[in-house]
């Protein structure tokens, strides 16, 4: 069977976990380059999820919209099985398709304890933590999956916080930080080999030091004023905004030989190089090299020949 990706134009896309940070913009960007994208998260104008967050899912289809594209807001909560499938039942009425999915929910911000051992952490917040993050995927793969399948080309992202070799080397922080990130990418891996003879592609995706909505307040900067956090944090020199990672799911999208991807765990940086995009700033930043070979390494924050 010949296996290759299709252009995005014209087609259905799925961003599972787009209200903020990676996913909505890679829903901006697979809109901007001509897809239907319909994206869900628990927070609209309704009403909140537990992360009391201000960002919303009509907000994420605003930005599609002003970026030329078009997006469909649906809340759903990933954790229900039923909630899923109404959704996929609702793009197989209105579209007949589904080419590109992409599992981007994660939601544990608030339940991370940082550092914490495992016997630390509480246990209650822990099996939480892998619930939005392992669980949701599986749920939404196993519902979506039959529809992406019947066309031959279809896409699967599966993103997650760092490569499948960096994460084998290094320990996440936490015990369920660690699962839940490592999860991801073996997920992808298996998917690969599932959904291969269906013509499709499975691939985990990384973003490199991710300047999401939380992580800019986190640091308290905002994108605009990001530079005053280098004499407290350095190495945020060598951060990326999402639009990065949204600009890698695109090119993926595109690419007609994204079958040679498959089963892999990519990142930003490392595809920027292949498929040439850049950052809102022109440059192309390989934050996990960095990370090795500079952050842990104990050098000085430098990240001349690293973006």
């Amino acid at each position: 069977m010949a296996i290759s990706g299709r252009p995005p134009a014209g087609r259905v896309a799925l961003v599972a976990g787009a209200t903020r940070g990676a996913g909505r913009v890679v829903a901006i960007e697979l809109g901007a380059a001509g897809a239907t994208v319909y994206v869900t998260g628990r927070s609209w104008r309704g009403g909140r999820s537990e992360m009391n967050r201000p960002e919303t899912i009509e907000e994420t289809a605003e930005l599609v919209a002003a970026a030329g594209g078009e997006a469909i807001p649906v809340r759903v909560d990933h954790l229900e099985p039923d909630q899923v499938r109404a959704l996929v039942d609702r793009i197989e009425r209105e579209q007949g398709r589904l080419d590109v999915l992409v599992n981007d929910i994660w939601g544990g911000e608030l339940l991370w304890e940082w550092h914490s051992k495992l016997w630390e952490h509480s246990l209650e917040n822990g099996l939480r933590i892998l619930r939005p993050a392992i669980d949701t995927h599986i749920i939404t793969n196993h519902v979506a999956l039959p529809l992406l399948l019947r066309r031959p080309g279809g896409l699967v992202v599966e993103v997650t916080d760092g490569t499948a070799e960096f994460n084998r080397e290094n320990y996440r922080h936490s015990f369920f930080y660690d699962l839940a990130k490592v999860s991801v990418n073996r997920m992808a891996f298996a998917l690969s080999k599932e959904v291969a003879e269906h013509g499709a592609t499975a691939v985990g995706l990384t973003p490199g030091r991710l300047r999401s909505e939380i992580m800019l307040e986190h640091v308290g900067v905002t994108e605009d004023n990001r530079r005053d956090a280098l004499e407290r944090e350095p190495h945020f020199a060598i951060s990326e905004t999402p639009r990065f990672v949204g600009r890698a799911v695109a090119a993926l999208a595109a690419d007609p030989d994204v079958h040679r991807w498959n089963g892999r765990s990519l990142s930003s940086g490392g595809l920027a190089q292949v498929y040439g995009f850049t950052d809102l700033d022109g440059s192309r930043p390989d934050a996990w090299r960095y990370i090795v070979e500079v952050e842990q390494a104990g050098k000085p924050a430098d990240v001349t020949g690293y973006r």
